[in-house]
């Protein structure tokens, strides 16, 4: 794709206020796929200067995607989900292991967002256990740019392992 996915036009499917969501998201995908293509799995969990590890940014924009999603559903985090957030940064996943858990969240995020009506944007949603104070589209636009915040990190990380 020479052209990045905010230049490509409308996701089908997907309203017109959560597109830029989406453009991010499939940009991220295709972007983390390209550069961990051939990525060495011994340093899949290496910190060089103590940075997180590209392991761990895998790791975590899965589940990041996966909690904030919850969240725009007006849902509390399962215990599997409050487990997988703990067990962010362990080593043991594969690169596969790990690429193709992204590649699903980020489909069934892509999915949400088709199902998402577009006047439910602006209702409150709480975050976490204290419910702090949100809404579907901050909950949701959030998603998207840290993703793309971590992304870039792992685009760092991965070209000072190389």
């Amino acid at each position: 794709m020479a052209t990045e996915y905010w230049m490509s036009g409308p996701v089908d499917n997907i309203p017109a206020l959560l597109q830029p969501v989406a453009h991010a998201l499939l940009q991220a995908n295709l972007e983390i796929n390209h550069l961990m293509q051939d990525f060495p799995e011994e340093k899949l969990w290496e910190r060089p200067a103590g940075v997180a590890s590209p392991g761990f940014h895998l790791q975590h924009v899965s589940g990041v995607l996966d909690r904030l999603c919850t969240y725009a559903r007006a849902e509390a985090l399962s215990e599997a989900q409050l487990a997988a957030l703990k067990a962010e940064g362990t080593p043991g996943a594969t690169l596969h292991d790990l690429l193709e858990q992204f590649d699903a969240q980020v489909h069934k995020t892509l999915l949400q967002l088709s199902a998402t009506p577009e006047n439910t944007l602006t209702e409150f949603r709480g975050v976490g256990r204290k419910q702090l104070p949100s809404t579907v589209l901050g909950l949701l636009f959030h998603a998207a740019e840290h993703t793309m915040r971590h992304t870039g990190q792992l685009l760092v990380t991965v070209k000072v392992l190389s």
